[in-house]
């Protein structure tokens, strides 16, 4: 098959693993990150990706994408990428599937509020929350809490976008517990499923801009390859009607993305020529990575967006509606730890403290979109059975 190479020297191998946490015997029939990769799918934080938003708030549309359509958007590109440069694909798609996991309800909505509400107590990373969710919050094990998740999978969960010399505050406590090398990079694995993630918000970020007509396709003849390939998309069929030509532009600007990122990786990986997953991750630049230009170009594209999509103010309106509601439901919840579910209520100890304050984040965090809109409605809506 074209573009399938064998697995490379600089690729995770069982042989060089460094293992989990907690001791487990080997699978028979699965290696340890096609185990990682089920434990994550399995998990409940993976579900509710499905009513989280990216840009658009759950309800204002069921074509839009949520958290989980845009993890596994993400994971397809990953490991088509990871084929083509030897590396494990099953390690790059656990990855790619888990890196939204900690993302609060709303998107960066949602994530401003609770950082804000946190300021006090450390602040909120959506990363460290990723960590927090995979090792703490996650209850299905009898003999741990979390997934216990292999050492390769955490680390590119907590590094995929580059050394961490200064960490979130959970992220160190954990690297003290289960030393996770903050100083380096990733290995090529996590740096794919990191670059496979933008590819996919832009794809997919033009998609729904163009459905939601924030924008026109008209817009978009200047910006480098989409503009390209939005000509190239209206050449192959003169009559061809808006929404094949949206999805033939949007096919030609991920094969575009991805074919320069392969090919940029490979010149990366010959100069450094790696004989072991520790070499990439000793290297001082990230290996994967987009040449000079198409990094120039994947920028504008991100300015366009920027502007176009995420500053628009049907956006902005929703986007301050959902920070307001946020910050209103954490801030009940912390000045009155009562209100929390049973479950809840025992971990957050007397209200105001940092216990109080880390057990509220965790639990708004971990809400949908839909949920937090019915739990502020039960919280101050009088009429509404709490």
């Amino acid at each position: 098959m074209p573009g399938v190479s064998p697995l490379a020297r600089y690729a995770v191998s069982p042989a060089t693993a460094r293992g989990r946490l907690h001791p487990e015997p080997e699978a028979e029939t699965r290696s340890p990150w096609q185990r990682d990769r089920d434990r994550i799918i399995h998990s409940s934080a993976f579900r509710k990706l499905q009513y989280k938003t990216q840009v658009f708030v759950n309800h204002e549309g069921d074509f839009y994408r949520t958290r989980l359509t845009h993890s596994i958007e993400v994971a397809q590109i990953a490991r088509s990428v990871a084929r083509a440069l030897g590396l494990d694909e099953d390690l790059t798609e656990a990855l790619a599937l888990a890196h939204d996991l900690g993302h609060p309800p709303f998107g960066h909505a949602g994530e401003e509020a609770l950082n804000q509400a946190m300021k006090p107590f450390g602040g909120f990373d959506h990363n460290a929350q990723s960590l927090r969710v995979v090792t703490l919050l996650e209850s299905r094990y009898a003999g741990w809490d979390g997934l216990n998740l292999t050492w390769e999978t955490l680390e590119g969960l907590v590094k995929h976008n580059g050394p961490l010399p200064k960490p979130p505050a959970y992220i160190a406590d954990y690297d003290e517990r289960y030393p996770l090398d903050l100083d380096t990079h990733a290995g090529a694995e996590a740096q794919v499923a990191a670059m496979s993630d933008d590819i996919a918000y832009h794809s997919h970020d033009l998609d729904d801009g163009l459905r939601a007509q924030l924008f026109r396709v008209d817009d978009l003849h200047h910006l480098p390859i989409v503009g390209e390939a939005l000509a190239a998309a209206q050449k192959s069929s003169l009559d061809v009607p808006p929404p094949r030509l949206r999805h033939e532009m949007l096919r030609r600007v991920i094969n575009a993305l991805v074919t320069d990122l392969i090919a940029e990786t490979r010149r990366c990986l010959a100069s450094l020529d790696p004989d072991s997953p520790d070499a990439i991750r000793r290297s001082k630049q990230r290996v994967v990575a987009f040449s000079p230009a198409m990094a120039d170009a994947n920028q504008a594209i991100k300015d366009f967006l920027f502007a176009r999509m995420y500053r628009h103010w049907r956006v902005n309106r929703m986007t301050n509606k959902a920070r307001r509601l946020t910050e209103g439901v954490f801030r009940i919840l912390h000045d009155n730890p009562t209100l929390l579910p049973d479950d809840w209520r025992p971990r957050a100890g007397a209200g105001g403290m940092q216990r109080s304050a880390v057990t509220v984040c965790d639990y708004v965090a971990g809400m949908t979109d839909r949920f937090a809109m019915d739990e502020h409605r039960r919280l101050t809506d009088i009429s509404v059975q709490g």
